[in-house]
């Protein structure tokens, strides 16, 4: 099974504190600190799963997200918008964006690794919600 996370996002202590929960589950994690970044590394490394800020340098998560789904190596690839953008509409934007998934900041270290890990398909082909 692919163990491989990209996580795109520009704040230290975010991407610190995602990246010791999903460790300590056995994930390896792949950083990206903007948008062009995380596009690039995802083709690259073939993610099992995409942890996505939308307030990102050089190019927002909804332009990511939008970019990501353009590429058909990546079609299946679950994203997962990680943000403090909890208006009445950004979760849409999201999910019409092309995201799978919506997490608020600040994470919940208690249940974080669970919530990501619901988004991850199965290698029978299901997928867990």
């Amino acid at each position: 099974m692919n163990r491989q996370i990209l996580l795109i996002e520009d704040n230290e202590q975010n991407r610190y504190l995602a990246t010791f929960l999903l460790q300590a589950r056995d994930w390896q994690v792949t950083h990206a600190p903007d948008g062009p970044t995380g596009v690039q590394l995802a083709e690259q490394i073939q993610p099992a799963l995409i942890l996505l800020d939308i307030q990102l340098p050089g190019m927002d998560g909804y332009a990511v997200a939008q970019a990501l789904r353009r590429n058909p190596d990546l079609a299946a690839v679950p994203i997962v918008a990680v943000t403090s953008y909890a208006m009445p509409g950004d979760r849409e934007r999201c999910l019409e964006s092309g995201c799978n998934g919506y997490l608020e900041k600040p994470i919940d270290p208690v249940t974080f690794a669970t919530d990501v890990e619901a988004f991850v398909p199965h290698s029978d082909g299901g997928e867990r919600k």
